[in-house]
């Protein structure tokens, strides 16, 4: 399934992408006096198996009963794919490619970092370039979410505590990152990380090593490559994170970045004021962001 999180005047609603348009979960569920249907991200995740079968029927129930309107996706503002995380851990040079374009070398571990709740937008949503940096980059990354509580789980069975997968743009400002000697500022500031559009259940996606990846700015390709490229794949990433982290639902993995982000191109390409952002995932759908100058 491929499920959303749009806004409107109640707050936060949840909704399933078809191709008949979105359906308003809970909308469609009053109009057929439906109960045990779950209502939000953190309910699905919650609920675990059970709770994505008992949507998955209720979807498929409202298909069969054209009694309920759909809704128009271009229509509706969207919020975060994961809305409330309890953990967002990012990993950094998990591609080879992109270590060789900034000239370091490939590590022997996953190289973690985290950003904070402060920093998630949605696709579609303007995010502000902090007036202070002069140097704001894009880095194009699949993100994994977690769907079990996951203590030292093997490389073999980490998938089975996988959720499924969204798009996120880690946003970095490189001047921070560069004089601050670490990364925290310049990853986490407001808007820097952008997440959508859609919570894409793992069975829709047969091969997650397998997934072309690219990002334009302003129409033009920047980043092209593969999630086949990376030096960690999801799997081991998983496992070892939990080796000493315990990941619950609703916690998100940002796996890396490919080759072509701005700060390693000759001169250097930062977003201005009016940039469009897209990033382009396989079967994740497409995450859309403009910027502007503070």
């Amino acid at each position: 399934m491929y499920l959303l999180t749009f806004r409107d005047e109640t707050g936060l609603r949840l909704g399933v992408r078809t191709e008949r348009g979105v359906l308003d979960v809970d909308a469609a569920r009053r109009r057929l006096g439906v109960r045990n249907v779950p209502q939000s991200i953190t309910e699905i995740l919650e609920g675990g198996e059970r709770a994505l079968r008992s949507l998955q029927a209720f979807v498929e129930r409202v298909l069969e009963s054209g009694e309920v309107e759909w809704v128009d996706e271009a229509g509706l503002t969207l919020a975060p794919a994961v809305p409330q995380p309890g953990k967002l851990i990012c990993v950094g040079l998990n591609y080879l490619d992109h270590c060789r374009e900034t000239g370091m070398e490939p590590p022997k571990a996953p190289v973690l970092f985290a950003k904070w709740n402060n920093a998630l937008a949605a696709s579609g949503e303007t995010i502000t370039l902090p007036a202070a940096s002069s140097q704001v980059d894009y880095e194009a990354e699949l993100a994994v979410i977690i769907g079990r509580r996951c203590k030292g789980v093997s490389p073999e069975a980490a998938l089975d505590y996988v959720a499924g997968y969204t798009i996120m743009n880690d946003v970095s400002a490189r001047d921070f990152q560069f004089s601050d000697g670490q990364w925290v500022r310049a990853k986490s500031q407001d808007g820097f990380a952008p997440l959508g559009p859609y919570f894409v259940t793992k069975d829709e996606v047969p091969d997650v090593q397998d997934l072309p990846i690219r990002l334009l700015l302003n129409g033009q390709v920047m980043q092209d490559s593969s999630t086949a490229e990376m030096i960690f794949p999801v799997r081991e990433i998983v496992s070892y994170i939990s080796q000493g982290i315990t990941l619950e639902p609703g916690d998100v993995i940002a796996t890396g970045t490919p080759f072509g982000v701005g700060m390693s191109r000759k001169p250097p390409v930062w977003l201005q004021d009016g940039d469009e952002v897209a990033i382009e995932i396989g079967r994740l759908g497409r995450l859309v962001n403009r910027f502007r100058r503070a």
